[in-house]
């Protein structure tokens, strides 16, 4: 299974004014892992899960990282 989220280390001139941001990322979504929606997909239980999460289907659920926290979500 492939992760949507993606982490690199850009370069860090020594010239460079500003603070250097170690590690930037980037997620991708994960429709884009899929080749088709298979039938059966599994679904939230209740209509409020599903609004909370903004999908009907689990396996679509892309979660938003806080990006000042600097953890890989797992």
């Amino acid at each position: 299974m492939h992760s949507q989220f993606k982490y690199w280390k850009p370069y860090v001139s020594p010239f460079d004014p500003c603070k250097p941001i170690l590690v930037k990322s980037y997620s991708t979504p994960p429709q884009l892992y899929m080749n088709f929606q298979p039938i059966g997909l599994a679904q939230f239980q209740s209509p409020i899960q599903a609004l909370k999460h903004g999908t009907l289907w689990p396996q679509l659920y892309s979660p938003y990282p806080d990006p000042h926290k600097g953890v890989k979500p797992k």
